[in-house]
């Protein structure tokens, strides 16, 4: 009798044991979605000035306080998957997310048991109507959503223009593979810098998709930026910033912030050093604080413009 009572007070002691640790783990919801501890680092791999390796790449992370990586490759980076994966893992980053598939990542992933987003650009198929257009786009991707189904892995389908680009789209072709392929695992990445024809209807935009959105990654927003050669611009240098981060704030959402070093003649740091700092100073100004002085810009390349040229000595 007191050994079966001793054996059931033993079992509650690590049932709690076991609760309260995957509590303390468990990532907090973060009180505001720009928090530091929230963001993303997208498009650092390739773009980068310094063409930095997968060491430098981590310490440059670790300096910054960036915490969470989506990872952009080309061709040359391939012999690298696995020595990014291990400095990730060294230096505490999160693998978050991998763009597009690659049968060596994926043997990787399994090695390493990592479960990160997969990223493919939303397709843009023909067809004489929407419905016909979602059914062929859904045919083409599934292939990858049932790969990264067996991984553990969620797909982000990922806006870069055309109907595919559209967030409408976006949304009913999640709705679709949740309905027809109980694919629960797919959702969507937004991406700003390829929504600047959405800006008008931008909180609209984006009470349709949160309930879908993995990931939301952050741009300086101007009206007409991408005809204007200002498609990119450190979050804080687009006239539209206060006032799109004020939706995005009070959507509710508080899922991944992404902040894109996308400007390929800019070392990376200087880039992402900018949008740290844009971010933080538009996220003052929603908490009713003085907002300051605009951060300067490090990076030519953050204005959305190439940096000029070297002066020459006379």
């Amino acid at each position: 009798m007191h050994r079966r009572i001793f054996a059931s007070l033993c079992f509650v002691a690590a049932s709690l044991t076991t609760f309260f640790s995957c509590s303390l783990h468990a990532e907090p919801t973060p009180a505001s979605p720009f928090d530091r501890q929230n963001l993303v680092a997208w498009c650092i791999v390739p773009f980068d000035a310094k063409s930095r390796g997968p060491a430098e790449r981590a310490e440059m992370l670790v300096r910054l306080g960036i915490h969470k990586v989506a990872y952009d490759w080309r061709k040359e980076h391939v012999p690298q998957f696995e020595t990014e994966i291990l400095e990730y893992q060294k230096h505490g980053l999160e693998y978050f997310a991998f763009w597009d598939v690659h049968e060596d990542a994926i043997r990787l992933f399994e090695k390493h048991q990592l479960r990160p987003q997969i990223w493919i650009t939303a397709p843009t198929p023909a067809g004489t109507s929407s419905e016909e257009r979602i059914r062929l786009a859904a045919a083409k991707i599934r292939p990858t959503v049932e790969r990264a189904r067996k991984l553990g892995c969620k797909v982000g389908l990922y806006n870069h223009g055309n109907w595919g680009g559209e967030p409408e789209n976006l949304v009913a072709l999640c709705e679709y593979l949740r309905k027809n392929d109980g694919a629960d695992h797919v959702g969507i990445v937004y991406n700003q810098h390829h929504g600047h024809a959405h800006v008008d209807r931008f909180a609209s935009a984006l009470a349709a998709m949160k309930p879908y959105l993995l990931c939301l990654n952050v741009n300086g927003m101007t009206r007409d930026g991408d005809k204007h050669g200002k498609k990119i611009l450190a979050p804080g240098e687009g006239e539209l910033d206060p006032l799109l981060f004020r939706v995005i704030r009070d959507s509710g959402y508080r899922g991944p912030i992404g902040i894109i070093g996308h400007t390929p003649n800019d070392d990376v740091e200087l880039r992402l050093r900018d949008d740290l700092d844009g971010v933080a100073w538009l996220a003052a100004q929603l908490d009713g604080q003085r907002p300051g002085p605009k951060p300067p810009v490090r990076a030519a390349g953050s204005r959305g413009f190439p940096p000029a040229p070297p002066t020459r000595k006379k």
